[in-house]
């Protein structure tokens, strides 16, 4: 099964964006390097929002940033994960921010393979707000392979 077919089976939607203010994917040389993608779930993790909300946001985020992926390059074929930024609207005390972008992770684990195209490396961070509100925001950098 390709990454594109393993996405759909997954439940991933894909539906066309129109242009924004800012782009949410550009292309350098053979990088894909996304803008950061918000979630629809709201909340700060330490203060009411749990690990497993924060880990859904999170996958809310891969799906997001997926569908602007697919909308840029046409499919998520042929592609390699490289590095992800997770940022979580989090307290000063909460401090599993690593296992909440957990979520976004293991999407692509799924998609990509964990050993293979979707080992990446990644940074987890608190902050004290992420805009709109979303418990958590995420961008990533794909790889074109040759």
């Amino acid at each position: 099964m390709t990454p594109q077919e393993k996405a759909e089976s997954l439940g991933v939607k894909f539906t066309k964006q129109e242009p924004g203010y800012l782009a949410m994917v550009v292309r350098t040389g053979n990088l894909l390097i996304t803008s950061g993608h918000v979630s629809d779930i709201k909340g700060k993790l330490g203060a009411g929002t749990t690990v497993e909300q924060g880990k859904e946001a999170a996958r809310q985020c891969a799906e997001k940033i997926l569908n602007s992926v697919w909308n840029f390059h046409g499919t998520l074929d042929g592609l390699r994960v490289l590095k992800l930024l997770g940022c979580v609207n989090s307290t000063l005390e909460f401090h599993e921010q690593h296992l909440v972008i957990n979520g976004c992770s293991d999407l692509l684990h799924e998609i990509y393979g964990k050993s293979t195209d979707g080992f990446h490396a990644r940074s987890a961070l608190g902050f004290a707000q992420i805009p709109t509100g979303s418990a958590v925001e995420v961008e990533a950098i794909f790889e074109i392979k040759a």
